[in-house]
């Protein structure tokens, strides 16, 4: 089962949560402006790849980028995935259940990310 993490993230561009799902040898990597919360639609942005070292880190991040914390962490399992959709199941300490990702129109670095349903 891929795993992954969402840090809460101190650093430049202020307070926000990474969420990082393991893709192979690499986290695909959303940055969030708020905790995930059931129905709440969040918009977030699309980060570069992570090294998967971020699964299991907590403290300072290299070249002043600030500090990171583990909110959550656990394994997710695939529903879809396309370029412009990822809707997987996440089976973590805190969120449990679904989580849909859509990317805004064209090329777009926006995405939004929604949890249809609540947390335990």
């Amino acid at each position: 089962m891929p795993r992954f993490a969402i840090l809460c993230h101190e650093g430049p561009r202020g307070l926000h949560w990474d969420l990082l799902l393991e893709a192979g040898e690499t986290l695909k990597t959303w940055a969030l402006p708020q905790v995930p919360e059931a129905n709440v639609e969040i918009p977030c942005e699309a980060l570069p790849d992570h090294r998967l070292a971020y699964l299991d880190y907590e403290g300072p991040v290299a070249g002043g980028r600030g500090s990171v914390v583990r909110w959550d962490r656990g394994t997710y399992e695939i529903e879809r995935q396309r370029e412009s959709e990822w809707s997987v199941v996440l089976a973590g300490e805190k969120i449990r259940g679904p989580v849909v990702l859509r990317r805004g129109p064209g090329e777009s670095t926006h995405w939004r990310l929604l949890l249809p349903l609540s947390p335990p």
